[in-house]
């Protein structure tokens, strides 16, 4: 079976690396190496990354004097994987049993499949952790990751994206400008050069708590979906002359929607003035909305909000 890299970013999150290292190395393919790369944090992150790479040779540590911020560490791990495969592992999240092995006999058996990804549950680290079993079967399907990211504008779960080492060096690392998105971005090159894979079944666990780096922007619900935008358009500047023409509308209409439907939802919980904020930006980007609103989308949205209420 082919080897695996599994790249181990690290800032801060002592608490969660070994879980997060011993979810790799208790996987069914054993020739794996993990790299973890501390970016000079004030916990006790070096110390524990160095207490696993002494029990278990699989594991290389490297620290950082300075910080150097997410995305240059992940295109440093990019720059180190020379397997076959590879994955980018926050530590906060986890890989489940069989994640690996799954995503190897795809690619293994398909050469023109250039990324998988599965199912990534979103955990509260306040419950318990979910069992999830080792499957003896499951299904897979080629899937046009591309056109689906551009009408949802959602992403999928970047734990379980398991990626052709040799076309992630040719698409080229993480933008330093999309701090946010620079994960969606990385999967719209990904999709226009080759086949994805989507394998049904949970391939690893989105770990949600108070000190995930993502969460300011996802508060700031502005800030998210101006991100989004972004990394739509640095990916259709790049790749616009190969796609089809209607795209980059798509994705614009797509992301549009989003934001209105966001924006009804901070109105129905009184976030009045970003509630409005959001819908006249969602209208601007996609006039359309001002005459023909998604009204099954509005009505879902509604109805979920004042059952929470």
């Amino acid at each position: 079976m082919s080897k695996v890299d599994v790249i181990v970013p690290c800032y801060n999150y002592a608490r969660f690396l070994e879980e997060c290292v011993r979810s790799v190395l208790d996987q069914s393919v054993k020739d794996v190496r993990v790299l973890i790369i501390d970016d000079a944090s004030a916990d006790e992150s070096l110390l524990v990354a160095r207490q696993l790479a002494q029990a278990d040779p699989r594991v290389t540590v490297v620290g950082h004097a300075e910080n150097r911020g997410h995305v240059d560490t992940y295109n440093e791990g990019i720059a180190w994987a020379s397997a076959e495969y590879c994955l980018l592992l926050s530590a906060d999240d986890l890989l489940v049993p069989g994640a690996l092995e799954r995503a190897v006999e795809v690619m293994d058996a398909n050469s023109d499949v250039v990324l998988t990804y599965g199912e990534g549950p979103y955990w509260h680290d306040d419950l318990p952790c979910p069992d999830i079993k080792p499957m003896q079967k499951y299904t897979w399907e080629r899937y046009d990751l591309l056109k689906w990211l551009c009408v949802t504008a959602l992403n999928i779960s970047t734990c379980t994206a398991i990626a052709r080492t040799k076309i992630q060096k040719t698409i080229g690392g993480y933008r330093a400008s999309l701090p946010h998105t620079c994960d969606m971005e990385m999967w719209l090159r990904f999709a226009a050069n080759g086949s994805v894979a989507r394998i049904n079944a949970v391939q690893g666990l989105y770990r949600k708590h108070s000190a995930a780096m993502s969460n300011a922007y996802y508060v700031d619900r502005m800030r998210h979906f101006g991100q989004v935008k972004q990394a739509f358009d640095i990916f259709f500047d790049e790749y616009e002359n190969r796609l089809p023409r209607r795209l980059r509308i798509v994705a614009r209409r797509g992301l549009a929607r989003r934001m209105f439907v966001s924006g009804v939802g901070l109105l129905v919980r009184r976030h009045l003035n970003d509630g409005r904020r959001l819908i006249r930006a969602s209208i601007d980007m996609d006039p359309r909305l001002r005459y023909r609103p998604p009204l099954w989308l509005l009505l879902k949205v509604a109805s979920k909000m004042i059952a929470k209420s």
